[in-house]
């Protein structure tokens, strides 16, 4: 074999093997990717059963129910549309009715969303910006709530103007 015709086989088998490491990496990072989403956005993507999300938005008021040991069911409102949350666990101390949330889990094909952690706002002045993104989409964000949330919730970064 030529030695030109050599290095050309050695370079083909070279990108072969670093496309493969480059789809191996890709591939271990989409795994571990979860996204978030409001109830409304989950309700149009019927794909995203098996795929860990976050669902955030609202603990709608009158949907907590305890059940046996430390199972709990509650609605998750972005107060456009709502998804039924089953956990099984311990919630934080600052989880109630009314307040923000963000469940980490996966969508059951009878609509459920099944949560493996949950987490409650931590502060009454924060709002991740997406459920703010969410609410100003179906219409129930007003300039109190710009005011109450800050320019962070409302996806503006502080002293930056608007575009």
């Amino acid at each position: 074999m030529k030695p030109k015709r050599k290095r050309m086989v050695l370079v083909l088998v070279g990108l072969v093997i670093l496309g493969g490491a480059a789809a191996l990496v890709l591939n271990a990072f989409e795994a571990n990717i979860v996204f978030f989403v409001s109830p409304s956005d989950l309700m149009a993507k019927e794909g995203e059963r098996v795929r860990t999300l976050r669902l955030g938005g609202l603990v709608e008021k009158g949907s907590v129910e305890r059940g046996p040991g430390a199972a709990v069911h509650f609605k998750v409102t972005d107060l456009e549309h709502d998804i039924r949350v089953s956990y099984s666990g311990m919630l934080p101390d600052l989880f109630r009715e009314g307040q923000g949330v963000v469940a980490e889990g996966k969508l059951q094909p009878d609509g459920t969303f099944l949560a493996t952690s949950v987490l409650a706002k931590h502060d009454e002045r924060y709002m991740p910006p997406e459920v703010a993104a969410a609410l100003k989409k179906s219409g129930h964000w007003d300039d109190a709530d710009q005011q109450k949330y800050g320019e962070r919730a409302a996806g503006q970064v502080p002293g930056v103007p608007k575009p």
